[in-house]
């Protein structure tokens, strides 16, 4: 089950585009539109003038360098008795009291299978104009405090992370839970199904996943890719029960929609995304060794029309519908989610 937590997003790009980026994803009326209602609010500062409110701050007090924001993400769980306007002034009682001489924009996304609240906060405060600098503890207090006001509304909170058993396949009782919406290794698989929409290269996808929440450890010096939940839960690529997240696999795609110049927002094909990968595997391994200088790229991923149903099902599963027939599905070793190392 989900449950209510406070995280820190990593922005690499600390510029004055980079700032307008991040407040312009997070205030987006699909994201942020209920009821004909804007959940974006403003703590010292409004809404609408507050990309031109932190930079003003900035200047006058000369600290136009550096650091421009942070950016933090507060989830809520699926289960809890919460309106989206509620969340969103629990949100701003947020950085009222963690940031109280800052600059902060609150957006509540209401466009995912839970509600979560985008804090950005300028890092110059517009008090005294002393520079804003976070650590390792500064994040516990935030969550400490998170927790308090949580608990006061009576909404769950995030227990210890629990370490989880490696495993090849899904359990049953995963089945289960995913039917009812409380699995968060689905909610993960929701989420980079949507990222895969979107973007067309490795940065793109860490990028949308990022702003949802998700950490992503992906290096060059690493087999495996690990995907970290805004509740601290990791997944390795080979626990995700579909192949389509395998690093080599991902990195074969992202460099496939290079090639056919991917257009962001298109819909899945019905034979998968990794089949004009698999169709295309000899120019693409020639040009892959020629481009990225590597002397024996990777397997090229074998796509068949089972992983595809693999695939479809589990998707299914992650949008929250129910499969036909859970106890045939879990015993069909054909169709199961059997993973190849």
């Amino acid at each position: 089950m989900t449950v209510a937590t406070f995280i820190a997003i990593r922005n690499v790009k600390q510029t004055r585009g980079a700032m307008a980026g991040a407040m312009g994803y997070v205030a987006q009326d699909k994201k942020t539109l209920w009821k004909g209602i804007s959940l974006v609010a403003g703590h010292n500062c409004v809404p609408q003038s507050s990309y031109i409110e932190f930079l003003t701050t900035k200047k006058r007090f000369h600290k136009t360098d550096g650091r421009q924001f942070y950016h933090f993400v507060q989830s809520f769980a699926e289960g809890d008795r919460l309106s989206p306007q509620m969340a969103n002034a629990i949100g701003v009682e947020l950085a009222e009291k963690e940031f109280p001489d800052f600059e902060v924009l609150v957006a509540t996304h209401i466009d995912t299978g839970h509600l979560h609240n985008h804090l950005i906060v300028n890092s110059v405060s517009c008090v005294d104009g002393k520079k804003l600098h976070q650590n390792s503890q500064d994040l516990q207090h935030h969550r400490d405090v998170n927790d308090q006001i949580c608990m006061k509304y009576h909404l769950s909170v995030l227990p210890k992370p629990q370490k989880h058993s490696r495993k090849k396949r899904m359990e049953p009782g995963e089945y289960q839970a995913g039917l009812r919406g409380e699995s968060w290794k689905l909610e993960l698989v929701f989420v980079l199904n949507q990222a895969l929409h979107e973007a067309e290269d490795k940065e793109s996808f860490i990028d949308y996943l990022e702003r949802e929440g998700y950490q992503v450890r992906w290096s060059a010096n690493r087999k495996h890719i690990t995907f970290i939940t805004p509740e601290g839960y990791r997944c390795r690529d080979t626990s995700l029960h579909d192949e389509t997240f395998l690093k080599d696999n991902l990195e074969y795609l992202f460099l496939y929609r290079q090639l056919t110049n991917f257009e962001p927002g298109r819909e899945e094909p019905s034979h998968g995304w990794l089949y004009g990968v698999t169709y295309n595997a000899e120019a693409l391994t020639r040009y892959m060794a020629q481009a990225m200088d590597v002397p024996e790229p990777p397997p090229i991923p074998v796509w068949t029309e089972s992983k595809q149903r693999q695939r479809e099902a589990l998707k299914k599963l992650a949008h929250g519908q129910r499969l036909e027939n859970i106890e045939s599905f879990e015993e069909d070793e054909s169709y199961g989610f059997g993973m190849s190392m």
